[in-house]
């Protein structure tokens, strides 16, 4: 069975994985490359129970495990690691808390929201890659192109336009993350928004343990910002905050931090840590997260077709619940049910389907 992925981030290569496990042919097809966007500049934190007590804890749970399995199962390395997870207040001189080494003096950790057995992490763009490759070597094939519609007869999907021509396949799942709101335009769906995100990568070699940080920090402004800090297996230490609505433009090769926005970062860091005020920035980026209506992904079938499905809206646990959307809409495809994981609150159904007529992205 060909299927055609639209999209080559962790959740498109994740689905193509689990396909060709099973003996499908998945087709990934990707117009800027893989974990290009946000799969590449998140931050790969990993959580068992974060997610107890909503809809998505079923899905988040069978994800990390399925994270603790694949890295034993596949031969390549993506930094995946267990964690201590804090979190803390800065200028907190009054507060009582313990001290991690490489904070500020004045930042007081209050308490801590994970254990090694319960928070992990990896490192995003190399686990998407990896997935890829792991893919592939099973029979998976990764094609430059940019979707722009579909080829039908009634109510099947016979294939894509991509670059002026058709790829014909069995079945074809949207993965755009927030750009599969484009294919509002030849697909009943509901809408997909981006919510952009600020991160900078340090070089700080062997100075930032495993420990893991969500902080509250009131900057000079006065504004509150709620910092992230992922020290990683390699020596850097990724660090994320500032959120905007700003338009998503058309092609993600164009995503760019907001004006004013790295360097504001930049100075929550300096005053975060000293550790991060003296290594080296090895990158300054933004990408966007997609976020749907109710906060719940997309992921199912699409309503009045028989085979298109999309795998979209996660949020910021895209990296987290990557490989148990790649095993259900694996399942999906092959057997007509999702045995794994219960899809039924993730239908895309549950939401109106967008007017594409009031479809606007930025330039």
């Amino acid at each position: 069975m060909r299927v055609l992925i639209c999209g080559g981030g962790v959740i498109g290569t994740s689905i193509a994985w689990f396909l060709a496990m099973r003996g499908a042919e998945p087709i990934v097809i990707e117009r800027t490359g893989v974990a290009n966007a946000a799969s590449g500049k998140s931050g790969g934190f990993l959580a068992l129970d974060w997610c107890d007590g909503m809809a998505l804890a079923p899905l988040a749970r069978r994800s990390f495990a399925l994270h603790a399995s694949l890295a034993e199962e596949i031969a390549d390395d993506w930094g995946y690691r267990h964690l201590v997870t804090y979190g803390g207040h800065a200028g907190a001189r009054t507060r009582r808390g313990r001290a991690l080494a490489w904070l500020a003096d004045d930042f007081a950790v209050t308490q801590r929201l994970g254990s090694t057995e319960t928070t992990a992490q990896v490192h995003p763009g190399r686990f998407t890659a990896a997935m890829m490759r792991a893919a592939e070597a099973k029979g998976a094939a990764l094609r430059p192109g940019r979707v722009t519609g579909l080829a039908r007869q009634g109510r099947r999907v016979t294939g894509v336009t991509a670059d002026g021509g058709t790829i014909e396949g069995d079945a074809v799942v949207i993965a755009m993350g927030p750009w599969s709101i484009l294919a509002g335009h030849w697909l009943p769906l509901p809408a997909v928004y981006g919510l952009k995100g600020h991160s900078l990568v340090f070089d700080t070699g062997t100075s930032v343990p495993a420990e893991a940080l969500f902080a509250e920090y009131r900057e000079p402004t006065g504004a509150l910002s709620t910092p992230e800090v992922f020290p990683r297996d390699d020596g850097t230490t990724y660090v994320c905050a500032i959120s905007s609505d700003t338009p998503l433009p058309v092609d993600p090769a164009n995503v760019a931090p907001d004006p004013g926005a790295i360097e504001r970062l930049e100075g929550i860091c300096r005053r975060l840590s000293p550790v991060l005020a003296k290594a080296k920035v090895l990158a300054a980026q933004a990408c966007y997260r997609p976020v749907t209506q109710d906060g719940l992904p997309l992921l199912g079938r699409v309503a009045g077709l028989d085979n298109a499905y999309v795998a979209t809206g996660h949020s910021v646990w895209g990296i987290l619940n990557a490989p148990a959307t790649g095993e259900a809409i694996a399942e999906l495809i092959l057997d007509g049910t999702a045995r794994s994981v219960d899809l039924l609150p993730f239908d895309p159904a549950r939401l109106p389907p967008l007017d594409a007529k009031s479809l606007h992205i930025g330039a």
